[in-house]
């Protein structure tokens, strides 16, 4: 049998955009600002549910942030037991481990503290505690089939949005494939978006999650499922990130500067979670699984040249987003806010001191990298406009040291 045609994969994507459209995605409740982690715990409280998981990485045990709201968690009579071993780019293991514990503990709910990969394997987790299914067998779109575990999230950084959406990616220790799982139920039950907790983030880190959140946006508003709700979240996480990105990166002090980016990442996160992803996001996982790379980073990377390459099957979409980022002139064409658009991503790498090389990257290794990116894309992504694989081959070139 031979290989789906690309007519074939159009109309998968016609599929995945009806049920978009007719599957209800929840939405956390949702906490903002400097006392809602203390909201949030609290919340927890009034549940009575028992003793909580709390997945985190030990970064955050290592600065204090995660004894701060286990300070909180007390205060309100929540009992818990933490599960710190999370690393970048969570994998099979790890999750199993945090579900083991879970157990041991008799936990009965689970409460992610970090950035996309905490609050990435704590979905997992909760999958796997009311799922008999391996991770394996949960990889895909709507595999989970029983309600996860109560799960609650406070995220850390800016950028990946997971505390909204239907997707969790964890890494397979055998392939070294970054393999997401997709489903509504994977929505965190409650969310608390405090900017205080944000304020001691590195510049770099600030610089590749704004960036993470930033191409969220930007490849939701140029998907050919987009709709009038997701192009409204696009266009306000533009509009945040552009007005608030640079200053967060050089002074990430100002609570207001990080409430604005992480409302950006929500609103970000709203927008990919109906409209989807594109290029850069499959080559940035590829990336992340073959060398490590940090996610934000990678997409920060990909983000110009899939640009470029998706330029003329989307030109006046692309348009629009300069006008979003304050960077387009009524008085332009289509195709000049168009460039000024990917001029500016350019510009926001050099404002954010971000690299426009990979060293990691082998000639031998891009063929492999480009498949897998394409696959990817095929089966998860309407993107405006399909590469060959020679096509992906030269966007990856590109960003080869």
């Amino acid at each position: 049998m031979g290989q789906p045609s690309l007519f074939f994969f159009k109309g998968y994507m016609k599929a995945l955009k009806v049920a978009a459209r007719v599957i209800p995605i929840p939405r956390p409740t949702l906490f903002a600002g400097a006392d809602s982690t203390e909201q949030l715990c609290e919340a927890i409280g009034l549940m009575n549910l028992g003793k909580l998981l709390i997945v985190t990485d030990q970064p955050l045990v290592d600065v204090g942030i995660v004894e701060k709201v286990e300070a909180h968690l007390s205060r309100f009579g929540v009992s818990f037991v933490r599960y710190a071993s999370v690393t970048p780019d969570p994998t099979y293991p790890m999750a199993e481990e945090g579900r083991d514990m879970y157990f041991r503990e008799q936990c009965a709910g689970i409460l992610a503290i970090g950035g996309g990969s905490p609050m990435d394997c704590a979905k997992v987790i909760a999958a796997r505690v009311t799922n008999k299914k391996s991770i394996r067998k949960l990889a895909g779109i709507l595999r989970v089939w029983r309600t996860p575990a109560p799960l609650f999230v406070i995220p850390t950084t800016a950028g990946t949005g997971s505390e909204v959406t239907v997707a969790a990616v964890i890494s397979d220790p055998f392939t070294h494939q970054k393999t997401p799982l997709m489903d509504p139920k994977l929505v965190p039950m409650m969310a608390a978006l405090d900017p205080v907790l944000m304020t001691g983030l590195p510049p770099h880190i600030t610089a590749a999650t704004g960036m993470d959140a930033l191409t969220h946006a930007v490849e939701a508003y140029l998907s050919v499922n987009a709709t009038t709700e997701t192009d409204g979240y696009a266009n306000a996480a533009i509009k945040l990130i552009s007005q608030n990105l640079v200053s967060a990166y050089k002074d990430g002090q100002s609570l207001k500067v990080r409430l604005n980016m992480a409302m950006a990442s929500y609103y970000a996160g709203l927008a990919f979670t109906k409209a989807s992803l594109g290029y850069t996001h499959a080559i940035a996982h590829n990336l992340g699984a073959k060398y490590g790379t940090p996610h934000g980073l990678a997409n920060a990377l990909a983000l110009p040249h899939v640009l470029r390459f998706s330029l003329p099957s989307a030109t006046s979409r692309m348009a629009d987003l300069a006008h979003m980022a304050g960077v387009g002139d009524a008085t332009w064409d289509d195709a000049t806010n168009a460039h000024a658009f990917v001029t500016y991503i350019v510009s926001l790498q050099d404002a954010l001191s971000l690299p426009k090389t990979l060293a990691e990257i082998q000639t031998s290794d891009v063929a492999i990298i480009a498949k897998n990116a394409i696959q990817e894309a095929k089966w998860n992504y309407p993107v405006p406009r399909y590469a060959t694989q020679k096509e992906c081959e030269q966007m990856i070139e590109k960003i080869m040291a």
